[in-house]
């Protein structure tokens, strides 16, 4: 099926996100100029984000390529992830877009290997109201690389969960939609994580001592 033609009689720049979003489903290519429009602002602050952490290596092009990918990746395989997007779950439109933009970025990040995953901890974003833990102490104390290092036999998936909670510092509610789990799994995962990457840095310290020792 083509593109729709817009509707003559539609104020694209006043209806609800909602209807937007069907409108762009159908193609419409003005109602898709409108959700760029509109959510412009929102996707490049995403964006950097998660670059400005890296902005040694990162440049404004950098940037504007993310945007690109960010918006190839809404349009193919028939906007699957403008599909996925489901307003039952509790989060906005322009969050969505948002977790997307971050992971879009941190794909590009991957893809470039200009520097390793998680190699520094200077500029992530604190998050209010926790006290902190055991790991944040860990996470001031030692360089991203350090513990890139302890992460590197753990999954995909657990990585990018640390990515996500720790390195842009999303709270459990987007990363529960940006990883398509449940809150309650978000609370437990970090504490396995946790728990997990703790006894490493221990047994990595008992090693060190043990070296020095001999």
């Amino acid at each position: 099926m083509g593109a729709l033609k817009p509707l003559p009689d539609l104020d694209y720049c006043i209806i609800a996100d909602g209807p937007l979003l069907e409108r762009v489903l159908t193609k419409d290519q003005v109602a898709w100029g409108e959700l760029l429009r509109r959510f412009r602002g929102l996707v490049f602050r995403c964006i950097t984000k998660v670059s400005g952490k890296y902005d040694a290596v990162l440049s404004n092009e950098d940037v504007n390529e993310i945007f690109g990918d960010m918006c190839f990746n809404l349009l193919r395989d028939d906007m699957r992830k403008l599909r996925a997007y489901d307003p039952t779950r509790g989060a906005k439109l322009g969050s969505w877009l948002g977790l997307l933009a971050i992971n879009t970025a941190y794909d590009y990040l991957r893809q470039t290997s200009r520097r390793p995953m998680l190699d520094r901890l200077d500029g992530s974003p604190d998050r209010a109201g926790d006290s902190p833990s055991a790991l944040d102490d860990l996470l001031q104390k030692e360089r991203w690389g350090y513990l890139n290092t302890l992460l590197a036999d753990f999954s995909e998936r657990d990585r990018r969960f640390v990515e996500l909670y720790y390195g842009a510092g999303l709270h459990p509610e987007e990363v529960a939609a940006a990883m398509n789990i449940s809150v309650k799994t978000v609370y437990s995962k970090k504490n396995k994580l946790r728990s997990k990457l703790l006894a490493l840095a221990s047994h990595d310290k008992q090693l060190d001592a043990v070296r020095k020792a001999a």
